[in-house]
């Protein structure tokens, strides 16, 4: 409830960084995704808060990056997405992620712009945590990406 993030080295019992910036309880939180060839994307965390805000956060520096603001509730999932989008207003293909909501969205964002959100899926009920599923019908075909997540009413949602 403290508003940060904090990593710990376990083996040693010893506090490497605290990154501070929200201004509510932290929610949420990704690390980088593994094998990532785009930006480094291994260093990165990525925060949602009960202030409404998700934060991308460059582990090597200790530093805030981004803000993401568009959420009317508290943001409960953060995820990165499989997909990148070729974004002309920051002129060229960038990452995305996504956040979900208690106000019963999820948002996509270009991570190389705090701009506003690239899309939103608006649903009936709180989300409460988003996964990426990568499925494949068959050995040779490629794998079809499908966005899972499920809500405060207890249900899980498939969108693909």
């Amino acid at each position: 409830w403290d508003k940060t993030i904090r990593i710990w080295d376990i083996e040693k019992s010893k506090q490497l960084i605290v990154f501070k910036g929200h201004e509510d309880s932290v929610d949420s939180i990704k690390y980088g995704p593994k094998g990532s060839k785009t930006n480094g994307d291994a260093n990165l965390i990525l925060s949602g808060s009960s202030d409404k805000s998700v934060r991308l956060w460059d582990v090597r520096s200790g530093q805030q990056m981004q803000v993401f603001n568009g959420h009317t509730d508290c943001v409960n999932a953060v995820e990165y997405s499989p997909f990148v989008v070729n974004n002309n207003e920051i002129g060229g293909s960038s990452n995305v992620i996504c956040s979900g909501s208690w106000d019963s969205t999820i948002r996509f964002w270009d991570i190389r712009s705090s701009k506003k959100e690239l899309h939103v899926i608006k649903g009936n009920e709180k989300v409460m945590s988003l996964k990426f599923l990568s499925l494949k019908k068959k050995e040779n075909e490629s794998c079809v990406f499908n966005l899972c997540y499920g809500s405060t009413a207890g249900r899980i949602y498939l969108l693909g």
